[in-house]
C-alpha cells in the first residue's frame, strides 16, 4: 500500500498527506489544525496515528497548523537548519524533542518511507522538494518553484507519481490586478511555475517512466484548474504523447482530493 491525498492546495494552505502499511506522514501544514484534522477525518484518517510532518519551506500557507498540531497531537516535525531559522514563531512553541532536522540532499527516514529532499528556486531561506521512496517506487513533491532546471529535472526523473506545481497563467497574470512587483516576483525565476512550464516539465519527464501527475498550488486569482489541464494535455500532444498513457488531476484548493493507490 501506497497512498496519496492532497488535503489542501494553493495560496490559501498547503497540506499533502502519504501512507503506507506502517507509516503516515503529512508535508507541510498550511492551514489551521482544525480543517486539516477534519480533512484527515473524510479520508479516515486520525490526526494522532500521523507519524511526522515534513516542511517544504516557511511561507505561512505552508506552516499555518503546525504549533498547535505539534503541540496537541505530540507530531515530530522536519525542516532543514534555515527553515527552522526563518519560523521562530513554530520554533519557540514546538517541543526541542519534536524538532527534527534534516539536510538537504541527504537521505533520511521516517517508518519505511526513505526521503531525499533537494533544493528548489523560491523565494524561501531554503526550500526543497521531496523524492519519497517505497519500496519500488519513487515519487515526487516539487511545487513553490520559479522555474525548471537540470538538476531539478534530474531529481523528478524515475518519478512514477509526481505533485508539480502549476500556478498560473501568464496572459492572465498579465492582465491581473496584482500590483507590478508582485506579477515580477511569480513569473520571476524564484517565483512560481507556470502552466506551460509544467506541461513541458511533464512531457519530458513521461520518457522516464511518469505515469501520473497532479497538478497543484494553482492560483486563484490567476488560474483556474481546467486551464491547467489543458494547458498540460495541449503541450503533451504537441510532443506526439498520448494523453490516455498519463494520468492528470488537479488539486483542490479547500477540500481533499480522492486518495490515489501508487502501489
Amino acid at each position: 500500500m501506497f497512498k496519496f491525498c492532497s488535503l489542501y492546495s494553493g495560496s490559501s494552505g498547503n497540506s499533502l498527506f502519504l501512507e503506507t502499511e506502517n507509516t503516515k506522514i503529512l508535508i507541510d501544514a498550511g492551514q489551521s489544525a482544525k480543517k486539516i484534522e477534519n480533512a484527515l477525518n473524510t479520508i479516515n484518517v486520525n490526526i494522532q496515528d500521523i507519524d511526522a510532518i515534513l516542511i517544504t519551506h516557511e511561507h505561512s500557507d505552508h506552516i499555518k497548523g503546525l504549533p498547535v498540531l505539534s503541540k496537541k497531537f505530540k507530531l515530530p516535525i522536519y525542516a532543514n537548519q534555515e527553515t527552522w531559522e526563518a519560523m521562530p514563531e513554530v520554533t519557540s512553541q514546538v517541543e526541542n524533542k519534536n524538532q527534527n532536522l534534516f539536510y538537504v540532499n541527504e537521505n533520511f527516514d521516517i517508518g519505511d518511507l526513505k526521503i531525499f529532499p533537494f533544493s528548489i528556486p523560491h523565494d524561501a531561506a531554503n526550500p526543497c522538494g521531496f523524492n519519497i521512496f517505497y519500496k519500488n517506487k519513487k515519487i515526487s513533491i516539487a511545487t513553490d518553484l520559479g522555474h525548471v532546471d537540470s538538476t531539478i529535472i534530474k531529481n523528478l526523473e524515475g518519478s512514477s507519481f509526481i505533485l508539480l506545481e502549476s500556478n498560473y497563467d501568464p496572459n492572465i497574470l498579465k492582465c491581473s490586478k496584482y500590483p507590478y512587483l508582485l506579477k515580477q516576483r511569480i513569473a520571476g525565476p524564484n517565483g512560481h511555475l507556470s502552466n506551460e512550464a509544467a506541461g513541458k516539465t511533464i512531457s519530458y519527464l513521461m520518457n522516464s517512466g511518469l505515469e501520473n501527475v497532479m497538478l497543484g498550488h494553482l492560483s486563484k486569482e490567476n488560474n483556474f484548474p481546467e486551464l491547467a489541464y489543458k494547458t498540460v494535455i495541449d503541450e503533451l500532444c504537441s510532443q506526439n504523447f498520448n494523453e490516455n498513457n498519463i494520468k492528470i488531476g488537479v488539486a483542490n484548493r479547500y477540500e481533499p482530493t480522492a486518495v490515489l493507490n501508487l502501489q
